[in-house]
């Protein structure tokens, strides 16, 4: 669903009454900017009232009604273009009302009370005592709903730290112990991975962690959501490559790690760092076998390239698994046999072993621009393009689809993207088979795509329950053992309602709510899902940038994220700042400068999101340094002077 124009999106509830704020010359006098200002403070309480009025019986909440009513005004104050009056209030040495977002109505009445001195005016004491009380009534009001969501702040930053657990923060105390060290507040558990199992383990963790750091730390449930999603492809040969780095002159950089496994799980291909989960090969082997390995042993085999290869035991790093060195590539299937080959000094004879099953990887499904893609509307596993010994594509690749209520909302014409956007494409023809899609945005040399990568559709509104079967169910168990619930994909305030009805139904109507905002409806429904969630819960908003850029267009972000942030301090709600903070150090161990820029503005939210990766620990000392120097520089949008030292 396209974007509405901001007057109109803000609420659809009444229409807008402006005040007509056209200054007659170039320089306006204080009698006729107290003319223009006083039409305006009419105007913004007949709008806010309205509003206000409409949203009275979705606060439960007694004392959020103050602050329903600030976000009343300031969308009332925004339908209108205050351009023509900033400048000169500033030249008067009057606030432009740039900074009104937690006090509307008081800053107004401020400025008016200035203008009538300025005129000749008499303005009571008591009156003006009254707007400075309301004037910084707003700080209080974040602060106590801040800390009613998210408990209390670390000592030296007010911005709290949300950290996404890995998979090994269930059975890795001394992980979680870190992560405590590193000032973590809050603890998010990703419901779309893992299961009840690893997330109980997670919070026994947790929870012991508060206890002797003697300090709590709030859990963060997040609901998987209607998340569309390719769906599975074909398996590809069953191969595993060890792969050694390499210098400009072909050195070798360093071993490479090979896991021998005797478990029982299948073998499986070596994780890269940039996910975010780096992990080695490992190659499943029979449990008697291992058993003889030792320190300093070598293990012989020849790979598929007929070459001879060798691995070196380094250590026993469990009853069932060994870390061993490859000093030299090699390719390996299921008809490779492993030799033992003891150490000097032993005299038992060498043993063989046949490698173990394999995780088959998925085939390669690759686009480049102008391909051609069919999104099957039956779940059949997708395959990439079929290519004649000319060259010639006979059959394009396809990949289905998690949701087959898509095809009936798309459109010819109407925009696709794939995995965070890495692929963009249109719509070109729908028939009985799905969607045919022309990709019109891929990197050179093509993309590749998998199975489980999220899908957008930001033209087409498509038909999805707020709460799925799985939410529901995951949902039970987050209301028994979290602080907060992630709402992924809310769109609009029945979606807010529905979340808010089964949380009643689960007897936690103290639950915190988080609404991640990531689609365009969201933004448009903006003030609507935080008075609903507000109203009742202790709320919070989470501007999820990375499904967010892509539903409304990166060059937007900048301009929406500040959007958010704005009338998330009018309604006195936190923000948590999420998606690919400080990535490049999580994941690769070094920020670009530009990722600490993006942290120092971070600071303005009220929380701020890390992912998991190799580097998670550096990044939150550098995050903490980061933040906790900007809050002597910046308040939200205002600079904080301290004395500079030149």
């Amino acid at each position: 669903m396209r974007a509405k124009p901001r007057t109109q999106r803000l609420s659809q509830r009444e229409p807008p009454k402006i005040a007509d704020l056209r200054l007659p010359g170039n320089n306006a006098d204080p009698r006729t900017l107290l003319e223009r200002l006083q039409a305006l403070h009419t105007a913004v309480n007949e709008i806010s009232h309205a509003l206000a009025k409409n949203w009275r019986p979705h606060l439960r909440r007694r004392d959020y009604r103050w602050s329903a009513a600030n976000l009343a005004a300031y969308i009332a104050l925004r339908r209108h273009d205050l351009r023509p009056i900033q400048a000169h209030l500033a030249t008067l040495g009057l606030s432009s009302l740039g900074r009104c977002e937690g006090h509307v109505l008081a800053a107004l009445t401020a400025v008016i009370q200035a203008l009538r001195q300025m005129t000749g005016g008499r303005v009571g004491r008591l009156r003006t005592a009254s707007v400075a009380l309301a004037m910084t009534r707003d700080q209080a009001l974040l602060r106590r709903h801040t800390n009613r969501l998210f408990g209390a702040a670390s000592t030296n930053r007010w911005t709290r730290f949300m950290v996404t657990l890995p998979s090994e923060a269930a059975t890795d105390y001394g992980f979680i112990q870190e992560l405590f060290k590193h000032g973590m507040n809050c603890a998010r558990i990703n419901c779309a991975h893992d299961n009840p199992a690893a997330w109980q383990a997670m919070i026994q963790n947790l929870r012991r962690a508060e206890r002797e750091a003697g300090r709590s730390c709030r859990i963060l449930m997040d609901l998987g959501g209607p998340k569309l999603r390719t769906g599975p492809v074909n398996s590809g040969k069953p191969l595993l490559r060890i792969r050694v780095k390499r210098d400009e002159r072909g050195h070798s950089q360093q071993p490479a790690l090979v896991i021998l496994d005797a478990s029982g799980q299948a073998s499986h291909a070596a994780v890269d760092a940039k996910t975010g989960n780096s992990a080695p090969v490992r190659i499943a082997v029979a449990r008697y076998w291992l058993d003889q390995l030792r320190p300093g042993d070598c293990v012989d085999f020849v790979d598929l390239r007929k070459r001879e290869r060798s691995l070196t035991v380094v250590k026993r790093l469990s009853e069932s698994a060994c870390l061993t060195h490859a000093q030299r590539s090699a390719w390996i299937d299921q008809t490779t046999v492993l030799t033992h080959l003891p150490g000097r000094g032993r005299q038992q004879p060498g043993a063989i072993t046949a490698v173990g099953g394999f995780a088959m990887p998925p085939l390669e499904i690759r686009l480049e621009h102008d391909d051609l893609l069919l999104l099957t509307r039956e779940g059949l596993p997708g395959e990439p393009r079929r290519i004649n010994k000319r060259g010639k594509v006979i059959a394009p690749a396809h990949i289905s689809c998690s949701e087959p209520r898509v095809f009936a909302a798309l459109k010819i014409g109407h925009h696709v993207w794939i995995d965070d956007g890495k692929v963009g494409a249109v719509v070109e023809a729908l028939d009985e088979r799905g969607a045919w899609l022309r990709v019109t945005h891929s990197r050179p040399g093509g993309e590749r795509i998998a199975p489980g990568k999220g899908l957008n559709f930001p033209d087409s509104e498509i038909p999805l329950p707020a709460l799925s079967e799985t939410d529901l169910a995951d949902l039970d168990f987050a209301t028994k053992h979290a602080d907060i619930v992630g709402f992924s994909f809310v769109r609009n305030a029945a979606d807010m309602d529905a979340l808010v009805q089964a949380l009643a139904e689960r007897e936690r109507p103290k639950i915190g709510i988080i609404a991640k905002i990531e689609t365009r409806a969201a933004v448009t429904n903006l003030p609507e899902i935080i008075v609903h969630g507000a109203g009742s819960h202790p709320f919070g908003v989470m501007i999820a940038r990375g499904d967010l850029a892509v539903e409304i267009g990166y060059e937007r972000m900048a301009e929406i994220q500040e959007e958010i942030l704005w009338l998330c301090e009018a309604a006195h709600v936190p923000v948590t700042w999420a998606t690919q903070v400080l990535e490049g150090l999580v994941k690769r161990g070094r920020p670009s400068r530009a990722e600490i820029s993006d942290a120092a503005m971070a600071g303005r939210a009220e929380c701020v999101m890390l992912n998991k990766g190799p580097y998670l620990f550096q990044a939150m000392s550098v995050l903490d340094n980061v933040v906790g120097r900007m809050q002597h520089h910046q308040r939200k949008k205002t600079a904080q002077f301290r004395a500079l030292h030149w």
